[in-house]
């Protein structure tokens, strides 16, 4: 007998019947294991949840009715235990309310006593697909969040890490900064999964790719015949979003009309779709982004400046990718594994040479050049090594010399803390000049010997290792 739908190719698996009537766990072992499935029975909860614990079935028909405990509450047992396992309830006396609490507490499915066969194939078919669903999503889930990843143990990806953890679960709005392709929807993204909206939509627009006279549609949706093509009603992002996060990226480049229209739902929650006069309420968390100055904006007179203010409660800043070179290894292994494993490629790797002229490049594109170079040597390259031969202009071609300890103070921001990185690498270079004679170094540095121990002190350099006292060197 076959009762799985005929367009859709029949899947099998481990199942699992717990009740106590011995004739409906034979009966339906025999239908199912003609079906190809494997099947185990048991007679009361205990010896059920040990097969669960044990065999891990795929699908499991739970009786409402057992003589050591109620099928119901086993059900939210299971589910509180972590078990993963589709379960099917089965009852010949059950109440709708019976079926509604079991199917609340997880059940996919409630089928009534005397048992149809076709019924029970055709439910055995549903539940496998529902958990053959649930393991595809939670696999595209993980790609999703591998690839959204943030990179790299710089200082300053270290305080935005620490930044999106302080502030993922408020609803405070977020403003991201930073150039083309440092990585703001990869920040967004991480923001909102440290949220409590995780579980409801991300829906990100691109606010310079959609023609002014689009925008207002593409956000707040629109009704039948508000304009010329509009056939039908549509939902526009804020109602997409809506219980979770919008990201409006590139918004500096939003004209002052919508930014007006923005401002509004943001301060209420609410907004008209064009055409119509129903207001429309959401609950959206908004993340903007955009590779603009907005002060300069304000001053120009293109952006609004309440606006400004409104997005501006949690400001992160990206650097670029050339002020944070010790990430570029990193980024560059995890990006080439990840294009790999999509390509069906083996793993590559990087022979030393390729890595140091992948840093010493000044990568103008960012984080997304990088990404689209790993992609092409993913697949461009046959070797499972990468050289420095194999990296394309003008990567390749440049000289690969390691970027400095001075390369990088070069490359900091703050004064402060590049003045006194260059003084501890001064400090180093000349107790190296003069063996680690202390007397010595003062002298060719013009600095007191007393101001150097202080020195030494301040920035944890060792004065007991390789750096004998004057005496023992004389």
């Amino acid at each position: 007998m076959n009762g799985h739908p005929p367009d859709l190719q029949a899947l099998t698996g481990k199942v699992l019947i717990i009740d106590d009537e011995a004739d409906i766990g034979s009966m339906l072992s025999g239908v199912l294991s003609d079906e190809g499935h494997k099947v185990l029975t048991a007679l009361t909860a205990q010896a059920g949840l040990k097969l669960l614990g044990k065999e891990l079935p795929d699908v499991c028909f739970l009786d409402v009715w057992l003589p050591d405990a109620d099928g119901v509450e086993l059900l939210e047992k299971i589910r509180l235990t972590g078990g993963d396992a589709s379960i099917i309830m089965m009852s010949g006396h059950a109440t709708i309310e019976t079926a509604v609490r079991a199917t609340r507490l997880g059940a996919v499915d409630f089928i009534e006593k005397p048992l149809s066969l076709e019924k029970v194939l055709l439910s055995v078919q549903n539940a496998l697909r529902i958990r053959q669903l649930r393991s595809e999503n939670q696999n595209l889930r993980n790609r999703v969040e591998q690839r959204y990843r943030l990179i790299g143990h710089s200082k300053a990806l270290e305080q935005i890490r620490a930044t999106i953890d302080m502030v993922a679960a408020r609803n405070s709005t977020v403003l991201i900064t930073g150039e083309n392709g440092t990585g703001k929807e990869n920040v967004a993204r991480n923001v909102h999964e440290g949220s409590h909206r995780s579980k409801k939509p991300f829906v990100a627009i691109n606010c310079a790719a959609i023609p002014e006279e689009l925008i207002e549609s593409e956000l707040f949706g629109h009704e039948r015949g508000a304009f010329t093509g509009a056939t039908g009603a549509k939902r526009g992002k804020f109602e997409q979003a809506n219980g979770g996060t919008l990201f409006l990226d590139e918004i500096g480049d939003m004209s002052l009309k919508t930014q007006s229209k923005v401002l509004r739902v943001l301060q209420e929650q609410r907004f008209e779709r064009i055409g119509g006069d129903e207001s429309v309420s959401v609950d959206v968390r908004v993340i903007a982004a955009t590779n603009k100055s907005l002060p300069e904006e304000i001053r120009k007179g293109n952006f609004r400046e309440d606006l400004y203010y409104r997005l501006n409660v949690i400001p992160i800043e990206l650097p670029p990718l050339r002020e944070r070179k010790e990430d570029i290894e990193a980024l560059a292994v995890h990006y080439l594994d990840i294009f790999c494993s999509e390509n069906g490629e083996r793993r590559k790797t990087f022979e030393r040479d390729a890595l140091e002229r992948l840093r010493a490049y000044s990568w103008p594109g960012n984080i997304r050049e990088l990404k689209n170079i790993m992609e092409r040597l993913s697949i461009m390259t046959h070797e499972l090594v990468i050289e420095g031969r194999h990296l394309p202009h003008p990567i390749g071609q440049q000289p690969a010399r390691p970027s400095s300890e001075l390369d990088e103070l070069l490359v900091q921001k703050d004064f402060r803390e590049a003045r006194s990185g260059f003084e501890k690498l001064f400090i180093l270079r000349k107790l190296e000049d003069n063996q680690g004679n202390i007397t010595r170094t003062a002298d060719a540095m013009g600095m007191e010997r007393s101001h150097l121990y202080r020195k030494l002190k301040q920035f944890g350099i060792d004065q007991s290792h390789d750096i004998r006292t004057d005496e023992e060197r004389a």
